[in-house]
């Protein structure tokens, strides 16, 4: 089972909306290193995983696919808030949505001259699940030999080239809200690279002297060495609330990066920071919730609420849960 805590993994800096530079994030996101194909390769790993005597292994791999669902999170939302606005429209909430802009722009006109149109046309100023070029993300790119040894040589391998495109889309933009995610990604594929190599050297293949592929620096950008100051490189978390991942069995010892880090798999998750909702965007008629709908859909909640607790019993969200007894306790 799986379960949603409503914070991002990941701070998401504030700045201009840039649709070129949210673009470039879609390789990263629908891509075929992206984070949708990290995320599915390695839940689908984890679920065919076979033999109990490995269960380490399946903890590890399941805990970072885990982990990658907030990365498409994270990535999608940073993708949305680069497209959220259109820079030099400062239209109001209360003007009609035709209304010119500042200096006469019309709200959408940044569609027809930048980057994706599709993300105008069908996304609504928001992520989408392609890649830079618009082709759609393709299950076929998932890779599940069945196989522990070359599984791990794959997720490694994906990793490394997914960590290598955020290092050149980072020099692709200097875009604060951009930077900020792709800085968390570079540093935590860095980890998952540690990760799988760790794995790789406990079944006698050593990576060491390769590590971290690219050999970048990474560290030279100013929101990776913050990062990777803090150690984020060399962490791995378990999300697992019962307490049973034994990934800390194979997440241990000195970093295979060879950077004087030692492995930390100690955490259940990282604390996270607030989840906030996108405002509405008129000039895309998104989410177009009038009032007369707002009523409609209250009174379906009510209905919903009061067939439920006909069943169950009043909940913990009905207003009369503490004026009236459960119908459990009526019967007795």
């Amino acid at each position: 089972m799986y379960f949603h805590v409503q914070k991002f993994i990941n701070d998401i800096a504030e700045d201009e909306p840039n649709p070129a530079a949210a673009n470039a994030l879609q390789e990263g996101l629908g891509g075929q290193f992206g984070e949708m194909r990290t995320m599915m390769q390695y839940l689908f790993q984890a679920m065919n995983f076979r033999g109990p005597a490995a269960k380490p292994y399946r903890d590890l791999i399941q805990g970072i696919g885990t982990e990658e669902i907030s990365h498409v999170e994270l990535i999608g939302t940073t993708i949305s808030r680069l497209l959220d606005g259109s820079p030099q429209y400062q239209g109001k909430k209360s003007d009609p949505i035709d209304k010119p802009g500042a200096g006469g722009a019309i709200p959408l006109n940044i569609a027809l001259s930048e980057s994706n149109i599709h993300h105008y046309l069908v996304g609504a100023q928001g992520a989408l699940p392609v890649d830079s070029a618009g082709n759609p993300w393709s299950g076929s790119y998932v890779y599940n030999s069945g196989n522990l040894v070359l599984d791990l040589l794959y997720n490694l391998m994906l990793e490394s080239t997914g960590r290598l495109q955020k290092c050149r889309v980072y020099e692709m933009t200097d875009n604060k809200t951009a930077r900020s995610t792709l800085a968390y990604l570079i540093v935590r594929d860095q980890a998952h690279e540690n990760a799988y190599a760790k794995a790789l050297e406990t079944l006698g293949v050593n990576w060491s002297a390769t590590l971290p592929i690219p050999k970048t620096n990474a560290e030279r950008f100013p929101e990776v060495k913050k990062l990777v100051d803090m150690g984020l490189q060399s962490k791995q978390y378990s999300f697992d609330l019962a307490g049973q991942s034994e990934a800390g069995r194979i997440f241990q010892g000195a970093s295979p990066s060879n950077d004087g880090t030692t492995l930390d798999a100690s955490e259940q998750a990282p604390e996270g920071v607030p989840s906030v909702i996108a405002p509405e965007r008129f000039e895309e008629f998104a989410p177009g919730v009038d009032a007369e709908l707002l009523k409609l859909i209250q009174a379906t909640a009510e209905l919903e609420l009061a067939e439920v607790e006909n069943l169950f019993g009043p909940t913990a969200a009905s207003p009369s849960s503490a004026a009236k007894p459960s119908t459990a306790a009526a019967k007795k």
